[in-house]
């Protein structure tokens, strides 16, 4: 499965060209930083699907329509 979203992100790159990648960003982060990137990649993705969760709940929670009109009627 993994192999099916690969030309997805990467436009085709195989072998290695995705080696010479790894290997670069290993020389530019730093074996001991990846991990905190990967970390907080997972945090805004986390956050990010969540966000998108409470979206879809607010906008897909029933309307009260009796608390709607004893609202308007208040003047609220």
């Amino acid at each position: 499965m993994i192999y099916a979203l690969i030309p997805a992100f990467f436009g085709g790159l195989r072998g290695w060209e995705l080696v010479i990648i790894a290997v670069l960003i290993l020389l530019l982060f730093g074996g001991k930083k990846i991990p905190e990137l990967m970390r907080g990649l997972g945090k805004g993705i986390r956050g990010f699907k969540e966000g998108l969760n409470d979206m879809s709940d607010e906008i897909n929670k029933p309307i009260d329509k009796k608390k709607d009109a004893d609202q308007a009627a208040k003047g609220e």
